[in-house]
């Protein structure tokens, strides 16, 4: 069981990435799943949290209206699009399901001003 995140990378403030988040093992429709970020020298955060029955809840005041989750239950993955992208949100960002205590080992943003 685990999941694979990719779509990190380098970009100019202001920019986009689109993050992808594939499971395998199990069934990500089924399961309550979030994306979390960690900062250099901070804990974790959650950014958005997915639940099985589609509703999708933000938590970083700061992400809110510029990053959108999304589910593709056919390719069993989540979609973080992150559209003006600030220094600020440079970090590691990953998948986590708390019920499952799994996390994926994440892909790198980094964010120049």
């Amino acid at each position: 069981v685990q999941f694979v995140e990719s779509g990190g990378g380098l970009v100019q403030s202001g920019g986009s990435l689109t993050l992808s988040c594939v499971a395998s093992g199990l069934n990500i429709a089924s399961n309550d799943v979030s994306w979390v970020r960690r900062a250099p020298g901070q804990g974790p955060e959650r950014v958005s949290r997915v639940y099985p029955d589609g509703t999708i809840r933000y938590y970083a005041e700061s992400i809110k209206g510029r990053f959108t989750s999304s589910r593709d239950n056919a390719k069993n993955a989540l979609f973080l699009q992150m559209n003006d992208l600030m220094p600020q949100d440079t970090a590691l960002y990953y998948c986590s399901s708390d019920p499952l205590g799994i996390s994926g080992r994440g892909t790198q943003v980094t964010v120049s001003s």
